[in-house]
């Protein structure tokens, strides 16, 4: 058969059961090309034949999809809405291309970026990302080109790039689709940072849950060593802890070291890496980088978004969403259009409640909220995150007193321990979720003042703990040394204050 028949190697299609109908199309005599993901999650397995989209697929469908008969074709992928509507810059090579193929990536413009890098001076390089507006896709939202320079102007032997793929927060999945389906454009990113900074050796820091973007790494690291060289780059695999998402601790981890967080100054960008300057950036930003560099690629990045947040930014829609997946867009969607016109609404069908925005330490965004714009100053006024951009959708079935609970418990769990407020103030906001929930009944209170020297057994009213877990909240927000800590009062503060009657039983 002449058909070209094209399936993910992702893993999420993999957990779908893409390999069982890989088997069964080459037992049907086709030959199958494993590419990277779309992004449409709902409908993995996804099958093109010819350009035309067929999914969930089973081993039952090769038949009809074959023949053209079966119902679950979708047409022609990329002129679905889901993909058409979108912007795609990171993802532009989402479904097209074979991960592994040195070939495919450079017939689809991979490797132009560093090209025009190295024809350019460092300095250049980084006046070009200060100017595109490029800013962390991992959390705060610094922006790259301003780290970047001040690591090339620290003084220092050796320098390091490190790139975060420690990707924790829920919802979450952008990383993993990106170093899988697309491993050389990470790698590019890498080394142009690299040329411009003046580092040799680079590290890729991937959490243990990522098998295989794992080795899809390792083996593209191999594949473009000559091309990237004399710059290096290692994949080091973490050991499960939340809180080496944050850099200082991704540091430590590296080094051999217990993985908590370091007080700052000095900042990673002066002493990092063994004590050296380290541009420490996460798998979008740096993936971002090879188009800003590529001609007119300035332009074009600083005329896409809103304000002070330029560029596009993969959104990862995920929960309780009819069509979850990743929605790469520029900066200025509204939440009531990614969740109803892009994401179909609730999967279950009942109203959705509440949205999660950034992470588990992200606030619960309400429906009456649904027209913030994406954008990182937007989300600020809000007293909201938007992290790595990972979207969790709750409906109407969803506890939020609940859910503020779990954020103290998660904080509890994975604090490394450094910092007072966050060890135990995670564990007495637990306590104190807890008996507001009960409403005080059958529950001896330690009462929390610091200036009390001893602690004594009080009676409190529930206003009178409520009032208390704000305070808490701001302790933790101003007094934790990062943002495992200071970001936990978001979720908490967020579902108390507009979902009051779900802390009440």
């Amino acid at each position: 058969m002449n058909q070209i028949v094209r399936i993910s190697d992702d893993a999420l299609s993999i957990a779908c059961g893409a390999d069982a109908v890989v088997e069964a199309f080459e037992a049907a005599g086709c030959a199958v090309e494993r590419v990277s993901s779309w992004g449409m999650h709902w409908l993995e397995p996804l099958v093109e034949i010819d350009g035309i989209g067929y999914g969930p697929a089973t081993p039952a469908d090769v038949p009809a999809m074959l023949d053209g008969t079966s119902a679950k074709s979708i047409g022609k992928i990329s002129e679905h809405p889901f993909i058409a509507r979108q912007q795609r810059l990171t993802f532009a090579r989402a479904g097209k291309t074979r991960p592994l193929s040195v070939e495919d990536y450079a017939a689809t413009g991979g490797w132009v970026g560093l090209n025009r890098a190295r024809s350019l001076e460092p300095a250049q390089v980084i006046a070009e990302v200060l100017q595109s507006g490029l800013r962390g896709r991992g959390g705060a939202g610094f922006p790259a080109g301003i780290k970047w320079k001040t690591v090339a102007e620290a003084a220092g032997a050796r320098k390091y790039i490190v790139c975060n793929a420690d990707e924790g927060d829920s919802g979450t999945f952008a990383d993993r689709m990106l170093m899988e389906g697309d491993p050389f454009q990470l790698i590019e990113g890498m080394a142009i940072a690299a040329y411009a900074v003046g580092a040799q050796q680079g590290y890729v820091y991937v959490r243990s849950e990522y098998p295989h973007a794992i080795a899809k790494l390792n083996a593209a690291i191999e594949l473009a060593a000559g091309i990237i060289a004399p710059f290096r780059i290692e994949v080091r695999v973490g050991a499960g802890a939340y809180v080496c998402g944050e850099e200082t601790s991704l540091l430590n981890s590296l080094e051999g070291k217990r993985g908590e967080v370091r007080a700052k100054p000095p900042l990673p960008a002066l002493q990092g890496l063994f004590g050296c300057p380290t541009v420490v950036n996460n798998v979008l930003t740096l993936a971002a980088v090879p188009h800003i560099l590529t001609e007119g690629g300035v332009s074009l990045y600083d005329s896409l978004g809103v304000d002070r947040s330029k560029g596009t930014m993969p959104i990862q829609l995920a929960g309780n969403i009819k069509h979850g997946g990743l929605y790469e867009i520029a900066f200025g969607i509204t939440l009531n259009e990614l969740i109803y016109d892009i994401g179909g609404g609730s999967a279950s069908g009942r109203p959705v409640k509440a949205v999660q925005v950034g992470g588990p330490l992200g606030a619960y965004i309400p429906p009456q909220q649904f027209d913030l714009r994406f954008a990182y100053e937007d989300y600020a006024q809000a007293d909201a995150l938007i992290g790595h951009a990972g979207i969790v959708v709750f409906d109407e079935s969803a506890d939020m007193g609940n859910m503020a609970r779990f954020a103290m418990e998660f904080c509890a769990a994975e604090s490394c321990g450094k910092c007072t407020p966050c060890r135990i103030g995670s564990t007495r906001g637990v306590e104190l979720i807890d008996r507001i929930r009960e409403g005080g009944r059958g529950i001896d209170a330690v009462e929390l003042l610091p200036q009390m020297h001893n602690a004594r057994k009080t009676q409190r009213s529930t206003e009178e703990d409520i009032a208390l877990l704000e305070d808490l909240c701001e302790t933790m927000k101003f007094g934790s040394l990062c943002a495992l800590g200071g970001f936990t009062p978001y979720p908490v503060l967020s579902a108390l204050r507009h979902w009051p009657e779900d802390f009440r039983r």
